[in-house]
């Protein structure tokens, strides 16, 4: 059992990791665009405690720093990889928002990642690992068909997928209420799937809700909807002598090659 302490240090990691890359983007240090985690990290780190690294799958999206960080605790790779350097986790070449190591991928393309996600679900369940596929998915891809379809396979196929809907409110810079209609939660339930929804950044209550998703899943193999009401923000804070290290170090690694992609 996770001790609450370790779920706020992680989250305070997360979120000062992500401060700090903004201020190395405004320095110039980071090649191409990044998209910040900033105000959802209680998902992340709630969620994630549940899953197994070397067994469970997750697919993350273009806002992707946080739940890289609380799967893998590899600082380091991220950064260089954000920066350009070929010590990072895809050699430098994938940049923020397409990583890629051990079970953890991510896609910038918006809910491209729901449908591969719901394949490796029906590849675990061909395969009898007990493995559960998780996919993260934000408000704005519920404007993406792909999305409908693949929760209609997850359920007509009862496949051991977790669906975490982040709704922040913004399909990048767009209000919810310009681009989304109804219910999110009433989504998943009408497919059959089962389904919950959370008003919370209380990382403890969004860890219990996750717990029973999972393990339900486990136990099942049918695939579980779990949404989460959050506000993307932005906070004041200070560094700490981790992130002081990483910077440096990802700060004089090399920087990426055509032969070290």
């Amino acid at each position: 059992m996770t001790a609450p302490s370790t779920f706020y240090e992680r989250m305070f990691f997360i979120r000062r990791f992500e401060e700090t890359l903004l201020d190395l983007f405004s320095l110039g240090k980071l090649v191409g665009t990044t998209h910040t985690y900033i105000g959802q990290e209680a998902n992340a780190v709630g969620v994630i405690d549940h899953l197994a690294p070397d067994v469970d799958t997750i697919f993350s999206n273009h806002r992707c720093h946080g739940h890289y960080l609380a799967f893998t605790d590899d600082a380091f790779g991220l950064l260089c990889e954000v920066m350009g350097k070929a010590p990072g986790v895809c050699g430098g070449k994938g940049g923020s928002q397409h990583l890629c190591k051990g079970n953890f991928y991510s896609n910038g393309v918006l809910g491209s990642i729901v449908p591969v996600a719901t394949g490796i679900a029906l590849a675990e369940k061909q395969k009898r690992t007990g493995a559960v596929s998780t996919v993260f998915l934000g408000d704005g891809t519920l404007g993406e068909g792909v999305t409908y379809e693949s929760l209609n396979i997850a359920s007509l196929w009862q496949l051991p997928v977790l669906f975490v809907v982040e709704n922040n409110h913004y399909a990048q810079s767009t209000p919810a209420e310009l681009e989304l209609a109804g219910s999110i939660a009433a989504r998943g339930a009408a497919f059959g799937i089962g389904t919950d929804e959370l008003d919370t950044t209380d990382v403890e209550l969004i860890h219990d809700a996750a717990g029973h998703a999972v393990r339900r899943i486990r136990e099942t193999g049918s695939p579980f909807f779990l949404v989460s009401d959050e506000d993307r923000a932005a906070i004041e804070a200070r560094c700490e002598a981790r992130l002081a290290e990483t910077v440096e170090a990802a700060d004089a690694a090399p920087a990426a090659t055509a032969e070290a992609a």
